[in-house]
């Protein structure tokens, strides 16, 4: 989709917009969503990001998804100037004007790093939020130290992109997510994390994401929001910070232990040099097992690896070597794809 395409879709007389959800567990499905909530979540985040009319935006991502969709809705309603750039792996390329908000991928942060002249225009960007996939230690461990405000996202097709941002660089950085203006959280019975954010979504949306929360620090409760945690159905008020374990379907049950595959990918983050990705199959005798997706061909060493770096019960049984790790259009891993790899279909 244009721009063009797009901008006539917006100011036609529907008060929807048609969107599909990224396909990270199954196939990209068509939803509507309201104009109306569109623009109270292009509020929230250019208040937040104290964006004013004005500042530039850049859209350096594709119009197929709700993360492209958003940033032009947010120059429209908050009036930012909006840069257009074509959607690519590499989007700082042909900028060459100061930039005052951008969202990307990791990937494109991860493309913008290696090359000098497109690392300083990174550099440069006053407000960076990124989403659409794991950032891992190798990649945050760069941003570090960049002078300008870094954020990594919290949301899905559903909230209208984020509810929540953390910061990856300077003195407030955290691995704990900071629930936008009007968004409280809670947990379910299993713990899932519960959102309800009624300017964006109609009721509360429960997730998949394994959660944990915890209250803030002093130096985190500026401003102050109320948040609410329900636990065995009663709740607790005040505030509260999340932070994501995995996906609920990404459970692995492998001999009475439940194993969240993100939690042991984050472990052999600092160990493993080519992409991997951890999966499950059936097994006769303890229900699922463990299996390590990998682009290296050398099955031997990355076994020892993950030996010497997770507790017996999280290491794999299989190891499968494929040529390429199945991601989504948007770069997700792609897990439906992969637990077919990993069953040897």
């Amino acid at each position: 989709m244009t721009v063009e395409e797009f901008l006539a879709e917006w100011h036609n007389d529907s008060p929807t917009v048609l969107v599909h959800t990224s396909g990270s567990t199954g196939e990209p499905k068509p939803m509507l969503v309201e104009k109306r909530r569109m623009e109270a979540s292009a509020r929230i985040t250019c208040r937040h990001l104290g964006l004013k009319p004005g500042d530039t935006a850049l859209l350096c991502m594709s119009l197929d998804y709700i993360a492209g969709k958003m940033m032009v809705v947010r120059a429209l309603t908050c009036g930012l100037r909006l840069m257009v750039v074509e959607p690519s792996g590499e989007p700082l390329k042909t900028v060459t004007e100061p930039v005052d908000f951008a969202a990307m991928v990791p990937m494109q942060v991860y493309n913008s790093l290696k090359d000098p002249v497109q690392r300083e225009r990174l550099m440069a960007v006053k407000h960076l939020i990124i989403g659409g996939g794991a950032i891992d230690d190798a990649l945050a461990s760069e941003l570090a130290t960049f002078p300008n405000a870094i954020w990594s996202t919290y949301g899905m097709t559903e909230t209208l992109s984020h509810i929540a941002l953390r910061r990856l660089n300077g003195p407030d950085a955290s691995d704990w997510y900071t629930p936008l203006e009007g968004v409280s959280i809670s947990l379910t019975d299993e713990g899932c994390l519960v959102i309800d954010a009624p300017a964006v979504h109609d009721g509360p949306l429960v997730t998949n994401d394994m959660a944990e929360l915890r209250l803030p620090s002093l130096a985190e409760c500026v401003p102050p929001r109320p948040l609410e945690r329900r636990v065995g159905g009663e709740a607790e008020s005040g505030e509260r910070l999340f932070r994501i374990l995995g996906r609920r379907d990404n459970t692995i049950c492998s001999g009475g232990v439940k194993i969240q595959a993100e939690e042991v990918e984050r472990l052999l983050r600092a160990h493993l040099r080519e992409p991997y990705l951890i999966s499950k199959r059936h097994d006769p005798k303890f229900g699922e097992a463990v299996v390590l997706l990998t682009e290296s061909a050398h099955l031997d060493a990355v076994a020892a690896v993950c030996r010497q770096v997770l507790p017996r019960y999280w290491q794999p049984r299989h190891y499968v070597h494929v040529d390429r790790i199945p991601l989504t259009a948007t770069g997700k891993p792609a897990r439906h794809e992969a637990e077919r790899l990993a069953a040897g279909q």
